[in-house]
């Protein structure tokens, strides 16, 4: 597989990268630090999900299929 073809992760990796430089050590980070970078990535709006958050987006996921049991 090349990058081109893994659109999504690539994107998701640029993003990543604005709080976590390649090659940066991770330890230095604790998990609160990690937590609070995915809540922000999590938080952010997104065009492919027509500028809605991928939180807002699983949270309806999960809201359909309690619909559903």
């Amino acid at each position: 597989y090349s990058s081109w073809q893994r659109g999504t992760n690539e994107n998701t990796n640029g993003l990543i990268r604005q709080y976590l430089p390649k090659g940066c050590d991770l330890s230095v980070y604790s998990d609160a630090d990690i937590q609070a970078i995915e809540d922000k990535l999590n938080q952010r709006p997104r065009k492919r999900l027509d500028f809605r958050t991928p939180q807002h987006v699983f949270d309806a996921s999960l809201n359909r299929g309690a619909l559903r049991s």
